[in-house]
C-alpha cells in the first residue's frame, strides 16, 4: 500500500523548490488514482491554495505563448507582473480563495480557422490572468 504524503506541504523544513514539491505532489496523486481508480481525494482544497501551488501555475501561464494576450479584463501576464506584482498578485488570490470569494471571470472567445477546413473555424478560449 502506498504512503500518504507528509502534512503541511510547504511547511517549515521543507527544502524542495515551488516547482519540484508541486511536481512531486502531482506524480503520487497520479500515482495513487492509477492503483486505486475508486479512490476519493477529499482535501484537495489545501493544494489548490497553496502559495507553492499558485506560483507554479502563475509561472505556466507566463511561459505559455498565450501570456501575451489579453483576457477579458483587458491585461495581459506583464501588466499584472507591472501593476500589481507576482507576490502581491498570488497572496490575494490565495485570500480570496480561502475566504471563498473567488469568483472567476468569463473567457474572452475568439474564432480562428481550422487548419485544412476550408473557411471553418473553432473557438479559442483567451482566460485573463488576474483572479
Amino acid at each position: 500500500m502506498l504512503k500518504d504524503p507528509p502534512g503541511n506541504p510547504g511547511g517549515p523544513g521543507e527544502g524542495f523548490a515551488p516547482f519540484a514539491r508541486v511536481s512531486g505532489m502531482q506524480a503520487k496523486l497520479h500515482r495513487w488514482a492509477a492503483v486505486d481508480p475508486g479512490r476519493r481525494f477529499d482535501d484537495l482544497f489545501n493544494l489548490v491554495h497553496d502559495p507553492g501551488t499558485l506560483m507554479v501555475a502563475f509561472e505556466r501561464v507566463a511561459g505559455n505563448r498565450g501570456a501575451r494576450s489579453s483576457g477579458v479584463d483587458g491585461l495581459t501576464v506583464a501588466d499584472v507582473e507591472e501593476q500589481t506584482g507576482v507576490p502581491g498578485f498570488l497572496d490575494d488570490l490565495q485570500a480570496q480563495l480561502k475566504a471563498g470569494t473567488f469568483v472567476p471571470l468569463p473567457v474572452r472567445e475568439r474564432e480562428i480557422p481550422k487548419p485544412g477546413g476550408l473557411g471553418k473555424v473553432r473557438r479559442l478560449g483567451i482566460p485573463m490572468a488576474r483572479a
